[in-house]
Order: C-alpha cells, then sequence, then structure tokens
C-alpha cells in the first residue's frame, strides 16, 4: 500500500511520539467529527469511516499534506488500522455463526466466496487492476468498508485505490437498502427467505440491517442481521486468501506473509465466544468497547487515506471500477436471492 512518506530521520523514544502527535490529533478529530456528522443527520446507514474519507480528502485538496502530519498519519494507516480490525472481532461469536443452520451458513460462505473471485476475474476483463478489484470483490462479498480497509493490507492497493472503492460499494449499498424492501415484496417472498436474501447480499453491516428491517413483518432483521455477520466471521480467512493470492506471482516468494491481523481478529471471534459462555458480563464489556473504539480508530485511518489521497489520481480511476462495482453487486444478488430460495 502507498502511504504517506515518513520524516527523513526516524526519531526514537519520547521524539518518536512527539513527532506522531501532529498527525495522529489531525485524524482523530477528522473521526471525531465524522461520527458527530453521522449522528446529527440522524441517518444510522451514513458510515462516518465514508465522512471521514470526504474530509480528509478535502483536507489535501485545500492545503496539502503537511510534512509535521506526515509521520503521524503514516502510523494512523498501518498499525492503529490493524488494531482496529482485531478488536472487530469482539463484536461477532461462532455462536451467532452456528444460530443460523447448516445451509444458511453454506450461502453466506457461497456468497463470499464466489463473489471475490467473479469481481476479480470480471475485474481483469474490465482492465479494472487487481488490487482494486480484490478491494472491490471483499468490500461486495464481506462488509463493505471495512473488508476493504483490511483487505487492502494485503492486496497492496494505492490510496485513491481504496478511496475509489469504498465510493462505490457505499453508493451501491445503499441502492440495496432502498431497492431490497420493494423488490422482496414484488417476489412474494416470506420475512426468512427476505432475511436471508439481505444478508447474504447487501455489503455493509448497518446497510443489511436496515435493509431487513425494512421489510413490514417481523423475523426478517433478526436472521437477516445473523446471516449478515456470518459473512463478517469470514473476513480473517478472506484476508488470509487474498494474501496468498497477491504474492502467488512474485518472483522469489517463498512464502506467503501471513496477516497476524486476520489471525488476531478471528482468535477474538472465538475468545469472544467463550467469554459469553463462562463471563457474559466481561464479555458484555469487551463488546461494548469494540462498539466504542472501532468506529473511532477506522474513521482515523480513512482520514488518513484521504490526506494522502490525490484527487487528480482519484479521477483517472475512470468509470470501469464503478461498472465493476454494480456487476459485483447484482451477482451477490442474484446469488443471495437463489440461495435464501433454496434455504
Amino acid at each position: 500500500m502507498a502511504q504517506p512518506a515518513s520524516s527523513a530521520a526516524a526519531p526514537t523514544g519520547l521524539a518518536r511520539y512527539i513527532a506522531l502527535a501532529p498527525g495522529v490529533a489531525v485524524c482523530l478529530v477528522v473521526a471525531l467529527l465524522a461520527i458527530w456528522v453521522r449522528d446529527l443527520s440522524g441517518v444510522n446507514i451514513l458510515n462516518p469511516v465514508v465522512v471521514a474519507l470526504v474530509i480528509g480528502i478535502g483536507l489535501r485538496a485545500l492545503m496539502g499534506l503537511p510534512a509535521s502530519w506526515r509521520p503521524g498519519t503514516a502510523y494512523v494507516v498501518r498499525p492503529v488500522l490493524r488494531a482496529a480490525i482485531v478488536i472487530l472481532g469482539l463484536q461477532v461469536t461462532l455462536t451467532q455463526l452456528l444460530s443460523i443452520g447448516p445451509y444458511a451458513l453454506a450461502l453466506a460462505v457461497g456468497a463470499v466466496g464466489l463473489t471475490m473471485v467473479f469481481t476479480i476475474w470480471i475485474g481483469a476483463r474490465l482492465g479494472v487492476d487487481a488490487p482494486m478489484a480484490m478491494l472491490l470483490g471483499t468490500g461486495t462479498g464481506i462488509c463493505g468498508a471495512s473488508a476493504i480497509i483490511a483487505a487492502n493490507q494485503v492486496a497492496g492497493g494505492k490510496q485513491e485505490d481504496v478511496a475509489y472503492a469504498l465510493a462505490v460499494i457505499t453508493l451501491c449499498g445503499t441502492v440495496s437498502v432502498v431497492a431490497y424492501p420493494y423488490l422482496g415484496q414484488i417476489m412474494g417472498m416470506d420475512p426468512t427467505t427476505y432475511g436471508i436474501w439481505a444478508g447474504a447480499s447487501v455489503h455493509e453491516v448497518v446497510q443489511a440491517v436496515a435493509a431487513a428491517g425494512a421489510w413490514p413483518e417481523p423475523g426478517a432483521v433478526e436472521i437477516g442481521t445473523l446471516t449478515k455477520l456470518a459473512r463478517v466471521v469470514l473476513l480473517a480467512p478472506a484476508i488470509i486468501a487474498l494474501s496468498y493470492w497477491a504474492t502467488r506471482g512474485e518472483k522469489g516468494t517463498t512464502k506467503t506473509p501471513v496477516p497476524w491481523f486476520a489471525i488476531g481478529f478471528f482468535a477474538l471471534v472465538v475468545a469472544g465466544d467463550v467469554a459469553q459462555h463462562i463471563m457474559p458480563d466481561v464479555q458484555g464489556l469487551a463488546l461494548g468497547f469494540s462498539r466504542f473504539v472501532v468506529p473511532i480508530m477506522l474513521s482515523a485511518s480513512v482520514a488518513a487515506l484521504g490526506l494522502g489521497t490525490d484527487l487528480s489520481a482519484l479521477k483517472k480511476k475512470g468509470a470501469a471500477p464503478l461498472a465493476l462495482g454494480a456487476l459485483a453487486t447484482i451477482f451477490i444478488a442474484l446469488l443471495g436471492l437463489i440461495g435464501a430460495r433454496l434455504v
């Protein structure tokens, strides 16, 4: 991944933390502002990650990236982001995953795997760079913005790739939230079928919950949420698979780098599941902690990406990635529909 340039000298100890402070502080302020904008708007599906990206790109366009900010933004882009992905694992448990039953679970696995493969394959035929196709496939197949940010740790896309992918996935997911309730009623779905369809195919967690919750009868939102969480759990194995895919053609590569943050994510999924049974109070506190800090950390990381994104480079990407995102969205919608009918 391309990152903001670090300072010429590499300070150590206290001097290092002083050097990091300005950039980290700016990213934190942007993250808190983005969350405040979401809360003020009253629109729950407005992802603060996207708001932070827009603010970051806007700041970069207005004033560039001051040298004093660069060490801090580079730090937030990588270590802070990876820590956020690990902590995200506290928000889902294996018990939730298994509660949807083997058929819905198989649908979630199929939706993730096939969508990623389809998107990478079609992307190559549309002339979309492999890293961009990986980001769009992961964002569509798993959980939107969080998956895109995590996937780029191994896909090695440029900052404008991440920015473009986030915009495309947000747009496609928002269209899905609006369209699904109407399409479901036209097709005469029952609450369970509709909930599984929404959970198996809508992009962001909050978008999937919103789409399922828009169903006029009870039951859809519960099964939709659980089906969506099954896709979220697959983030770790998907990142490991992408790590292998991204390095398979590199000369001199003797082994695939292990994305330890993905292992950490899954480890906390398991830890949360164990704690839920033997220390439910602790698990509840951990869940609350994760829900509080992860949006701030992810928004701060994406603010740093925005600060490092050149608008002119973003424009050069053209319309092909947008078309790819739309095709991936249609693919997973059809795949989820067929699967929901069969479950």
